[in-house]
């Protein structure tokens, strides 16, 4: 089950729903968690649910962060019966096409990360301070949670259903894009293994961006939380 967390995407929705189906298999299913999204995103989302039999929508009253929406879509996926579960972005910032990858990669890992910062990965139309962010990011992560895990900020991921139900979802408290820290760090920690397949990561081309200075600042304090904690 692919999970698309979404907020004021219905330019995008569509047409992705349009093209995993391509890619996924006959019991694959697109399960679309909205945030109540002023744009409309939530209709489309519902009159594709009516005409597809692989969508399922999840409603959630207001926009809480990427975290909050990506757990109450994991646990919807584990009723619905889903043992790989993935998360990816609605905005064709990640290739549709690399999904078939991830989920063979899954074969052989629990938790499969879609990684541009290992050989054969890389970002396409971003600035210079966008790559500053993302690759400073992943490397303070690195550093301080001592783990040899090279692309920690990436959302393009594939969970195997064991790990969802060992990791404590309860527990995960983020709301940005450390909530993808938090989630590899607590799946290693339980002994999962983890390994990073290359992506090409693209910046959007319809809609605007989610980043945010508040975003950024939770990661920075996060990370060493993680660590505290551990000790």
């Amino acid at each position: 089950m692919v999970c698309l967390p979404t907020y004021n995407e219905r330019e995008n929705l569509e047409a992705m729903v349009s093209a995993l189906a391509d890619v996924l298999p006959d019991d694959g299913r697109i399960l679309v968690i909205d945030d109540n999204s002023p744009d409309g995103t939530g209709r489309i989302a519902d009159r594709l649910a009516d005409e597809r039999d692989d969508v399922v929508v999840l409603h959630r009253p207001r926009k809480e962060g990427l975290g909050p929406a990506y757990l109450d879509g994991f646990r919807r996926a584990l009723e619905l019966g889903a043992d790989l579960v993935i998360e990816m972005d609605c905005d064709f910032s990640h290739d549709p096409n690399d999904v078939p990858r991830l989920v063979a990669a899954a074969e052989d890992a629990d938790v499969v990360l879609g990684s541009r910062y290992v050989p054969g990965g890389g970002t396409r139309n971003w600035g210079l301070v966008r790559r500053l962010i993302s690759r400073g990011g992943s490397l303070y992560a690195q550093i301080l949670l001592g783990l040899r895990i090279r692309d920690l900020t990436g959302g393009f991921k594939v969970y195997r259903r064991v790990v969802l139900e060992t990791i404590d979802l309860d527990a995960i408290d983020s709301k940005g894009y450390a909530f993808q820290i938090e989630g590899t760090y607590r799946a290693l920690r339980a002994g999962f293994r983890v390994v990073e397949v290359p992506i090409v990561f693209a910046d959007r081309e319809v809609g605007g961006s989610k980043m945010s200075r508040s975003i950024v600042l939770e990661a920075i304090w996060k990370v060493p939380a993680l660590r505290l904690s551990r000790l």
